[in-house]
């Protein structure tokens, strides 16, 4: 039983190796995705909307794993919660991948024009800053399982709402003169942003589910 008991250890350890893994893959990700629109770099661009492809195939065999594993051990109580826990968050991480994909696409879908106006572009290039903030603190929540830091997100979310708000002030504004395609597409872009701080807010909150049995 003790030997038993190591291996599926083992195995769950590797389940929080790779969801640690893709949190920094999906931070990488929108990083580089931010670096395309402020330099207006197509080629940057284009290697965030093939790495997606990778993203989404560690998720994929991620999930494969987990699904095997509770198969195989049926386990109960804090393991069951654990690995159930780790489909959802893997679901999430997914997803910030899908989002930096779709930041990246507005620089190959406006190139060679700049995809952010003067305007703005400090407000876009803060809504990345505060993103990559955001994913590699939930990178270390994750690796870490500490709650204190998982409660931090939340309040790094708080930026990120706060710099959307001012860009959609910014592109309703009177003084807007960039034209409904831009505003549209910065919306978008707002979005983008917005929604990756919030699949880091989930999976931190899963985080303290998993160590703590309640929701945040």
């Amino acid at each position: 039983m003790p030997l038993i008991r190591s291996v599926f250890q083992d195995e769950l350890d590797g389940v929080s190796q790779t969801l640690f893994e893709l949190s920094v893959m999906v931070s990488d990700s929108m990083a580089k995705a931010t670096r395309a629109i402020m330099e207006k770099n197509l080629q940057l661009a284009e290697e965030v909307i093939s790495y997606d492809e990778n993203i989404d195939t560690v998720q994929h065999d991620l999930d494969a794993r987990i699904i095997d594993i509770i198969a195989r051990q049926q386990p109960v109580a804090s393991d069951l919660r654990a690995l159930v826990t780790a489909l959802r968050m893997s679901a999430d991480l997914e997803r910030m991948g899908d989002l930096a994909h779709h930041v990246a696409k507005v620089v190959r879908l406006r190139h060679p024009a700049p995809a952010v106006p003067d305007a703005v572009v400090n407000l876009i290039e803060a809504m990345g800053v505060a993103a990559e903030k955001i994913a590699t603190k939930t990178g270390v929540v994750i690796s870490t399982r500490d709650t204190v830091m998982a409660a931090q997100v939340e309040k790094d979310d708080d930026e990120m709402d706060l710099l959307h708000r001012q860009l959609i002030s910014a592109l309703i504004a009177p003084t807007w003169e960039h034209g409904v395609e831009t505003a549209i597409d910065l919306t978008l872009l707002g979005r983008y942003y917005e929604r990756y701080a919030d699949h880091a807010v989930s999976v931190s909150r899963r985080v303290i589910f998993l160590v703590t049995g309640k929701f945040a």
